[in-house]
């Protein structure tokens, strides 16, 4: 009898923009399993792994038996069933360090918060190879100290789009990335954004619930599937902040960190988020498409052309001092500029 290995979920695939980045596996021992130390077995079963890298996670307590956080030395048995989440590796190796402007909120030695404009891409990926976020941290990274495995390399274990502005957190060590991936797979890392969505949301509060996945009609946009046929559970809470008539700026907090949820989550219930041409927010969506109104929607989607999105705030549990971090970044020009134009025709 073998080992049950089972990749509840993996690490996103090279042409997916996802939000969390990690893996997690579980493996439930076979019956016939000699007592072997967990980081030696984990060695052995989960390929490509170096047996440090399984060591970091064990540390971060990010590897679990039968649900309880273990210590190195734990011995398996016959029937455990064994979680690890793990950062998911880098995809390759060869990033050019650039020198660009980094908006740093935050950093120490095990990590780093920036503050991401909208436009810059995250990674490396086909057809963005350089000027990424990850080029400009290899280069600020090049000149510190090295980790204490002699490697330096930027540790992303979250992103957000392209065209969304806001908070992300940096592991700058092997330990650290460990320790923040586990808390995003436990939901215990706080994100809030803000959003101007089209139309008024109900209630001042709510709850949006539903599997998201790829589209089978487009696959570049994410679907929601409320009866969980496809996709990976979501969950999405809004509150709503302040309303203008025809658009509402709502507060977003994340329980999940889908590939465009939000976006996808807002447009399954109605509300595409203004300027999201990707979820059908670029056009008027509340009122008639005439006159002066439509020359004023018109200028307000020249002052923000892409999707009213802000990853507003981050907290988390700092992976060496145990302290609870929280940071806030405050609107960008074009997002401030965009709600102004709204606050100012709803007068």
């Amino acid at each position: 009898m073998e080992n049950t290995f089972d990749d509840e979920l993996l690490g996103i695939g090279p042409d997916e923009e996802g939000d969390e980045l990690y893996e997690h596996h579980r493996i439930v021992v076979d019956r016939g399993q000699e007592l072997l130390r967990i980081d030696k077995f984990l060695h052995n079963r989960l390929r490509n792994t170096s047996r440090n890298k399984i060591q970091e996670a064990i540390r971060a307590s990010a590897v679990e038996v039968n649900g309880t956080a273990v210590k190195p030395n734990y011995r398996i048995k016959p029937l455990d069933t064994i979680t690890i989440t793990l950062p998911e590796p880098p995809r390759d190796d060869r990033v050019v360090p650039e020198e660009m402007p980094l908006d740093i909120r935050y950093e120490d030695s095990e990590l780093l918060i920036v503050n991401k404009p909208a436009g810059l891409v995250v990674h490396p990926a086909y057809g963005h190879w350089q000027g990424t976020l990850v080029n400009g941290l290899a280069f600020h990274l090049a000149n510190l100290p090295t980790g204490r495995n002699g490697e330096i390399r930027p540790g992303l274990v979250h992103r957000i789009d392209k065209d969304t502005s806001g908070l992300l957190v940096i592991g700058k060590t092997e330990f650290a990335m460990t320790h923040l991936s586990n808390q995003f797979f436990h939901h215990t890392i706080k994100r809030s954004y803000l959003a101007l969505v089209w139309g008024t949301p109900p209630g001042p509060t709510g709850t949006i619930r539903g599997h998201i996945g790829r589209s089978v009609r487009d696959r570049k946009v994410q679907a929601v599937y409320p009866d969980g046929e496809q996709g990976k559970a979501a969950v999405t809470h809004y509150e709503v902040l302040e309303n203008f008539g025809p658009v509402t700026l709502v507060r977003c907090v994340l329980e999940t960190g889908r590939t465009h949820q939000i976006r996808a989550h807002m447009q399954y219930l109605g509300h595409p988020l203004f300027s999201d041409a990707t979820y059908g927010g670029d056009r008027i969506r509340v009122g008639q498409n005439t006159g002066a109104y439509r020359d004023f929607v018109e200028s307000a989607f020249q002052t923000m052309p892409r999707q009213a999105l802000h990853a507003r705030s981050l907290g988390f549990v700092h992976p060496t001092s145990g302290e609870q971090l929280f940071f806030e970044a405050e609107l960008p020009e074009d997002f401030a500029a965009v709600l102004e134009q709204w606050r100012k025709w709803a007068a």
